[in-house]
């Protein structure tokens, strides 16, 4: 069996891998750094108040970024299970963890403050010299002296959370004038449009009043033409009823033909069942006579097999021939076969062993793939195997059980099995040869069966429980061949 991938064993990001090139305990990359601190100075006051928003939101874009570059085991246990997201899905989703470990694991903002180092060197350069440059972001400056720690960040990281509010209070400023002055324009256009609605509604009001008028005089109109064809209706009507009556009388005269002529239809019918009739009496004194002769002849027999004892043919315990003396073939077993001269890579050994009687061949699926074929995908893989296990399943008619890992799936595998073959995926906790295992325990004593693996430790175990091992490498040969 192949061993499982482990989980999340490395990071997302590029650069992470060779522990040399990974930052120190102090920060740098590979060695110790001496030109930032580790926490503030002695005399140095720490933060009196929260980080700043943009301040904090920018502290963990810079730390996302870097993240990448970091060894899982480099990670604080908290950020360990977001080393596969991006940076933005890690600002989305480990914001938070990102701050805390941040603030509380000196160990972790040294290595990011290590990759801020490389990036924004000559930012890096200006804070520890004590000379922030005057052209840069408010927010970069007191996110670079929030994790590099220089003398006085404190106060850069404060007197940055000051300027961004104040910019942010002057941006609101500026978008709330705007926001009134579009809101002028757009009362304005409202009221011209009003106008216009206005006039346009007086315009439809005065041309609905004149198609009202029309639709009046067209109403009478319509009323006249109403009492024209009820008159007309009433005349129809007449001339219906009077069509009705002469159907009716019509159709008394049909009727009265009509049962006339069903009454020699009777007649005629009558007149042929009698010919019919004599025609089966004289036949059936015929059919009387051979059956009765039948009836005897049956009747002796029976009587002849009740005098005589006879049992039933399909009862017999022995037949004349079992009575011969003389030496019956032996059966082969699972073991004869292997006896027999044929090499254990031979297709023809896998062969032989499925045609003895209600022979049952299991495969360890991943085992036999990735002896196989191992850089195709998993799915291809499995639909691969499965179609030969398929066709050699209907060849030789044994059943066929094919298993595969399925302990670190996180939902069931959507396959459709082909006919012939049972596919079984092991459960939460189970491996593949554990199933192999159970499957092999579960068949009566005596059953021929046949497990292909190439793990020694499954041929050793199966082979104790009676079944018959045999190599991978001889049902992909057997395969092959299909």
């Amino acid at each position: 069996m192949e061993p499982a991938e482990s989980p999340a064993a490395g990071t997302s990001g590029s650069g992470a891998g060779d522990p040399a090139d990974a930052p120190g305990p102090s920060g740098g990359p590979g060695g110790s750094d001496t030109s930032a601190p580790d926490e503030p100075a002695p005399d140095e006051p720490a933060l009196d108040r929260p980080l700043p928003e943009g301040v904090r939101h920018r502290v963990v874009a810079i730390a996302a970024d870097a993240f990448g570059g970091f060894t899982y085991q480099e990670l604080p246990v908290s950020l360990r299970p977001y080393a596969r997201f991006t940076p933005s899905r890690r600002v989305k989703y480990a914001g938070t963890a990102l701050a805390a470990a941040l603030e509380h694991d000196p160990a972790f903002r040294q290595r990011v403050a290590g990759r801020l180092r490389e990036s924004q060197a000559e930012l890096a350069g200006a804070l520890e010299d004590g000379t922030p440059p005057p052209a840069a972001d408010p927010l970069d400056v007191a996110a670079a002296a929030y994790l590099l720690r220089p003398a006085g960040w404190a106060k850069l990281v404060a007197t940055a959370g000051e300027e961004a509010q104040r910019a942010d209070a002057e941006r609101a400023d500026e978008e709330a004038l705007r926001e009134l002055a579009a809101l002028r324009t757009e009362v304005e256009a409202l009221h011209e449009h009003g106008r216009a609605e206005a006039a346009r509604a007086r315009a439809e009001l005065e041309s609905v009043r004149k198609e009202g008028d029309a639709l009046h005089r067209k109403l009478r109109s319509a009323l006249s033409d109403v009492k024209r064809a009820e008159a007309a209706q009433r005349r129809l009507r007449t001339e219906v009823d009077e069509l009705r009556a002469a159907a009716a009388q019509e159709r008394a005269v049909a009727d009265s033909e009509a049962r006339r002529l069903r009454t020699r239809l009777a007649e005629a019918e009558a007149a042929v069942e009698a010919g019919r009739r004599a025609a089966r009496e004289g036949r059936s004194v015929e059919d009387v006579r051979l059956r009765l002769l039948l009836d005897t002849v049956l009747d002796a027999a029976s009587g002849l097999r009740r005098e005589l004892a006879l049992p039933p043919r399909d009862t017999m315990g022995v037949l004349p021939a079992d009575t011969v003396d003389a030496v019956a073939p032996g059966t082969f077993s699972a073991r004869d076969i292997a006896t027999r001269a044929l090499s254990a890579n031979d297709p023809a050994l896998l062969d032989q062993l499925l045609a003895l009687p209600q022979a049952h061949l299991v495969v360890d699926g991943y085992n036999v793939t990735k002896t196989g074929y191992p850089a195709l995908p998993l799915e291809k893989q499995r639909l691969r195997l499965l179609g030969g296990l398929a066709a050699l399943a209907a060849q030789s008619g044994a059943e066929v059980t094919c298993v595969f890992d399925g302990a670190d799936l996180d939902m069931p595998v959507l396959l459709a099995p082909p006919r012939g073959v049972r596919v079984l995926f092991s459960k939460a906790g189970e491996t593949a040869d554990e199933l192999i295992r159970r499957l092999v325990r579960a068949e009566p004593p005596g059953r021929q069966i046949v497990v292909v693996s190439a793990d020694r430790e499954i041929a050793d175990g199966v082979a104790k429980a009676g079944a018959r091992p045999v190599a991978s490498t001889l049902l992909l040969r057997r395969l092959a061949r299909v």
